[in-house]
């Protein structure tokens, strides 16, 4: 079985405009981890914010989801983040480490993986995920979610927008061939954003 990649699930969604993203990001996504080879990156995130009902929520959600909501405000600390497979298994995992200033660190692993019509839908813990759409804009890739869900035996359940932390907005901006932006942004329709981070990010060896 061939590993997979995030960049061959993007190319079959994006189809034309693929060809529209900067090289470099490209390149990047077209890596395949293997099975216990996982590709590293560091970074530092400049921006960690969370509103009021932004710390509800990462509290009350943090025995489900664990770091996908990060109840607080920070600056200025590393993260460091390992995409990998599994032997037979056609999803691409990302697992997150935040190193906040004066915190243990909060760790968080989603996955990835298409939908039956060609969806791509992300997983970040009890069978809770969105679908995102994607897209290009100046040859940088966007990412915004459309609809969360839970699924249940292997139902997908809408959850109705308003009883989420809000629509997701992740902009991956490339820098160099081995430096690239990531800013995060989820907002809620009635009480506005709710999550925001920024920080860049490089790969580096294992």
């Amino acid at each position: 079985m061939r590993h997979p990649s995030e960049g061959e699930l993007f190319k079959k969604i994006l189809g034309a405009e693929w060809g529209r993203l900067h090289p470099d990001i490209q390149a990047r996504f077209d890596k395949n981890p293997a099975p216990g080879q996982p590709l590293h990156y560091s970074g530092h995130l400049s921006e960690l914010t969370c509103s009021t009902l932004g710390r509800v929520l990462g509290h009350t959600s943090r025995p489900f989801i664990k770091g996908a909501l990060i109840p607080y405000t920070d600056r200025d600390f590393p993260v460091d983040i390992q995409v990998y497979s599994k032997p037979a298994c056609p999803s691409i995992f990302k697992q997150r480490t935040y190193r906040l200033n004066g915190r243990k660190p909060i760790m968080f692993t989603s996955y990835m993986t298409e939908g039956p019509r060609g969806e791509v839908f992300e997983y970040v813990g009890m069978g809770l995920g969105m679908q995102l759409v994607l897209s290009v804009r100046d040859g940088n890739l966007h990412f915004e979610s459309d609809g969360y869900f839970w699924q249940l035996f292997g139902v997908r359940i809408p959850i109705p927008g308003l009883l989420t932390p809000g629509k997701t907005f992740l902009l991956h901006r490339n820098n160099s061939a081995n430096q690239f932006d990531i800013r995060i942004e989820i907002r809620h329709p009635l009480f506005g954003t709710t999550f925001t981070q920024a920080g860049v990010f490089r790969e580096v060896a294992a």
